[in-house]
C-alpha cells in the first residue's frame, strides 16, 4: 500500500503540481521508452504528455527561437530556468532532473556528491561545495544529471553559469557537459567499453588497446602514446558494442551492425590558465573520443579548426592519454562571472550536428563562451587515421543527457588550498536547448539509437555505483567479429 500512495503521489506532482515546466506544442511525442502506471519506468523516464518539448513557462518570447551558426533557423525544445526557489532533485523529485548520491572515483574527486548539495534559490540553480566529513570524504557538492530522462541528439544547448570563486585561484572544478545516454556518469560498469567511442566502423578501433589480435602493431598503437605506460596508445577494453558485434549478441540495437558508444561533449570545465603574466579564469571546451589518433594528435590546422578571436582563445595543449582522446580549445573567461569579482553570469554553450545521413565527414561543433563563438572543430578533424588503422570518428549522433556539476580534484588541476575558500557556490540561470526547426530529435530512445531497453535489461550496471566493470556488475560483454564469432 506504501508503495501504491507512492506512485500515486509522484504522479501527482508529475501531472499537477510541478510548477516550473510546463509542455508545448501540437504534435505527438514518444514516450522515450517509458512504460508502466503514468508511461514512467524503473529508471524514472518521463511519460508521454502527447507533447515534444520542454519549455519553460518563465523562458522570454526572445528566446523562443534562434539563428544557429549555419544559418538555420533553430528552436527552443527544452528550458529550466529555476524561478522556484526550493526545488529538490532526489530521486523521484523532478520529471527532468536528478542529483547523484556518489563518490565519483573515476577522476579521483575529494568530494561525495549529495543531492542536498543542490537546491534553487533567487531565480538559480545553486550547487553548494562545503568543506565537511561525509562518507570518509572531506568534502560534500553536488552533480545534478538529466540521464534517461531528457535527451536531445544535436542542435544548440546554451547555459548561463556564474562560477565559484576567482578565475585567478585554482581549485574548484566546475563543470556543464553532455554525455551519451548508454553512459551513465559515476556508474563505472556503464561507460566501461562505452565511453568515449563514438565509432560505427568495424576495424582494428574497436579491438582492445587498438592492437591487432597478436598484439604486435600497428607500430603507432605501441610507440605514439603516453611515456607514462610505456608509449603504449591505448588502455581501453575495445568498443564493447561496436559494428562488428556477432549477430544475436547483446547489443542495444537498431541492429549488431551498428557501433554505438556513449561520447562526450563539455560545455565547460573552468579552470586557471597561465598567461605569461598572471593566473587568469579560462574554460577548457572539449570533445572526447574513441579510437584514437597516432600521438593523440587530431588534424588541428586551418580548414579542420577554427578560432575565432586568438587573443582569448588557444587550442588545449591536453589531447589525452590512454583513457581517452581529447578534441579541446581553451578561452579566458569573463573575469566579473565569478562570485568574487562581480557576481555576473555568463553564457556558455555549444553547437553541433553529426552530419548523420552523409556518413558524419561534414559534421562540426561550434562552443560558445561568454555569449560568443569560441572554435569550432569537423568531423574531418578526427577523420581517418592510417597509421593507427581507424577510420572516421563522428560528433555525436548518441542521444545525450546534460550533466550539472560542482567538483574538486587534484587529477584536473593544481589546488590552491591556501586560497581557496568554503563553502563555494556555482549557480545557474537557465538552461536551454535548440534544434533545426526540420531536424528535431528529443528524447533517450531513438528509433536510430535506442537505448530504453538495454538499459532496463542491464539494471544492476546502470543503478549500482559500485560496480566499476561490466564483469563486476554480473554481465558479459559481446563477441567481436574480427575476433571471431
Amino acid at each position: 500500500m506504501g508503495m501504491i500512495l507512492l506512485l500515486v503521489g509522484g504522479l501527482v506532482m508529475l501531472f499537477a503540481g510541478y510548477p516550473i515546466i510546463q509542455w508545448v506544442t501540437s504534435k505527438s511525442a514518444s514516450t522515450y521508452g517509458a512504460y508502466g502506471i503514468g508511461g514512467i519506468n524503473s529508471t524514472g523516464q518521463v511519460p508521454d504528455t502527447g507533447l515534444p518539448g520542454l519549455i519553460d513557462k518563465h523562458t522570454p518570447n526572445s528566446a523562443l527561437t534562434r539563428t544557429g551558426f549555419d544559418g538555420k533557423k533553430y528552436v527552443l525544445m527544452f528550458s529550466d530556468e529555476f524561478e522556484t526557489d526550493g526545488r529538490t532533485f532526489w530521486p523521484g523529485d523532478d520529471p527532468v532532473w536528478e542529483a547523484v548520491d556518489i563518490h565519483y572515483w573515476a577522476t579521483g574527486d575529494f568530494e561525495w556528491y549529495d543531492p542536498d548539495a543542490i537546491t534553487t534559490k533567487d531565480g538559480s540553480l545553486v550547487i553548494t561545495l562545503t568543506e565537511e566529513p561525509i562518507h570518509g570524504l572531506n568534502f560534500r557538492s553536488g552533480m545534478l544529471q538529466s540521464w534517461n530522462k531528457f535527451c536531445f541528439t544535436g542542435g544548440y544547448i546554451e547555459v548561463s553559469i556564474r562560477l565559484p570563486g576567482s578565475g585567478a585561484i585554482g581549485g574548484y572544478w566546475p563543470g556543464a557537459w553532455t554525455m551519451g545516454n548508454l553512459g551513465r556518469a559515476g556508474h563505472g560498469a556503464t561507460t566501461d567499453g562505452v565511453w568515449p567511442y563514438s565509432y560505427d566502423a568495424c576495424d582494428l578501433g574497436t579491438l582492445p588497446n587498438q592492437t591487432n589480435l597478436a598484439g604486435t602493431g600497428p607500430a603507432a598503437a605501441l610507440n605514439s602514446g603516453s611515456k607514462d605506460y610505456g608509449g603504449q596508445l591505448s588502455y581501453l577494453p575495445g568498443q564493447k558494442l561496436s559494428a562488428c558485434t556477432c549477430a544475436g549478441s547483446d547489443h542495444p540495437g537498431p541492429n549488431v551492425g551498428v557501433g554505438r558508444g556513449a561520447p562526450e561533449i563539455d560545455i565547460i570545465e573552468a579552470q586557471v590558465s597561465w598567461t605569461g603574466k598572471e593566473l587568469v579564469g579560462s574554460v577548457s571546451q572539449s570533445a572526447q573520443f574513441a579510437p584514437y589518433d597516432d600521438g593523440y594528435q587530431y588534424k588541428n590546422t586551418t580548414g579542420y579548426v577554427e578560432i575565432y578571436d586568438d587573443a582569448q582563445t588557444y587550442l588545449n595543449e591536453y589531447l589525452g592519454g590512454v583513457y581517452q582522446q581529447a578534441v579541446s580549445g581553451v578561452t579566458y573567461t569573463n573575469p566579473e562571472a565569478y562570485s568574487d569579482t562581480g557576481d555576473q553570469f555568463s553564457l556558455y554553450g555549444w553547437e553541433a550536428n553529426a552530419d548523420a545521413a552523409n556518413g558524419g565527414k561534414n559534421g562540426y561543433i561550434t562552443w560558445v563562451t561568454d555569449g560568443k563563438k569560441a572554435w569550432t572543430m569537423d568531423a574531418s578533424a578526427v577523420g581517418p587515421n592510417s597509421k593507427t588503422g581507424v577510420d572516421q570518428r563522428l560528433v555525436a549522433q548518441e542521444p545525450m543527457y546534460i550533466i550539472l556539476n560542482l567538483g574538486i580534484s587534484s587529477s584536473f588541476q593544481t589546488i590552491n588550498w591556501a586560497e581557496l575558500e568554503f563553502p563555494a557556490t556555482m549557480l545557474v540561470d537557465y538552461v536551454r536547448v535548440y534544434q533545426r526547426e526540420d531536424e528535431q530529435n528529443i528524447g533517450c530512445d531513438t528509433a536510430t539509437h535506442p537505448t530504453s531497453d538495454y538499459i532496463q535489461n542491464h539494471l544492476e550496471a546502470y543503478m549500482n555505483p559500485n560496480r566499476t566493470t561490466w564483469e563486476a556488475a554480473g554481465y558479459t560483454k559481446p563477441k567481436n567479429s574480427m575476433q571471431g564469432c
